[in-house]
């Protein structure tokens, strides 16, 4: 065969397709959960459930003697200072019925909890320490604002409220029965006033008719 038509021979020679071969399905890795993230998430869980006073406040930088003195402080008062991040605070409150408190968690917070309510006690402290500033607070299962916590803090204490309940109630009573009774006490007044002016009259009538029965015998003795 010429050397020409070999070349045109192989450069027109049919090759065949290769089969298709199965392409294997991209397998999408998934990244396990870390176990200090589940042990965080665990302790914020605790930390909610637990509390009936979650303080939510902005840390700006803040020494650490100072930090550690506020802390000492808040402990005398079972009051506790967390620290957790917002990436695991945040998951937990937009499906609890702390989904309000959303907007507090924004940059560097911390959180003041204690499972007593200890308003008084925890504004005081905060004042010493103006790098922590109070954005707001869930007490006793009741969302409030920077003033709402500041207005809750001047109300009484139960043991106030409950004695001024007492006295009112004690006061309202007495009354009451004073009023029932200030019936009966004047009919009984009136009657004894009637018992006396009754026997006094008749007294009276009886000394008179004693005269007329000594003065009839003198007459008829005149009369003699």
């Amino acid at each position: 065969m010429h050397f020409e038509r070999q070349k045109l021979m192989a450069v027109t020679e049919y090759i065949a397709p290769k089969p298709e071969k199965c392409i294997a399905p991209r397998i999408k890795a998934v990244t396990e959960e870390n176990g200090y993230a589940k042990l965080l998430r665990w302790q914020v869980t605790e930390t909610f459930r637990d509390s009936k006073m979650i303080a939510v406040c902005q840390h700006n930088f803040t020494p650490s003697e100072e930090m550690l003195l506020m802390k000492h402080r808040l402990r005398k008062h079972n009051i506790h200072v967390k620290f957790f991040p917002n990436e695991i605070v945040r998951p937990y409150l937009s499906v609890s019925k702390y989904k309000n408190l959303l907007p507090l968690f924004v940059g560097c917070n911390l959180m003041l909890v204690s499972p007593e309510i200890k308003v008084k006690e925890m504004l005081r402290i905060l004042k010493n320490v103006p790098q922590i500033n109070l954005l707001g607070a869930c007490v006793d299962n009741t969302i409030l604002s920077n003033q709402g916590v500041i207005n809750y803090s001047k109300l009484p204490t139960m043991e106030i409220t409950q004695g001024q309940v007492v006295g009112t109630l004690s006061l309202m009573a007495s009354q009451t029965c004073g009023l029932l009774q200030h019936s009966s006490v004047h009919l009984t007044a009136l009657l004894d006033q009637y018992i006396k002016q009754q026997s006094s009259g008749a007294g009276e009538t009886g000394k008179a008719g004693e005269g007329q029965a000594e003065l009839e015998p003198a007459r008829s003795s005149a009369g003699l």
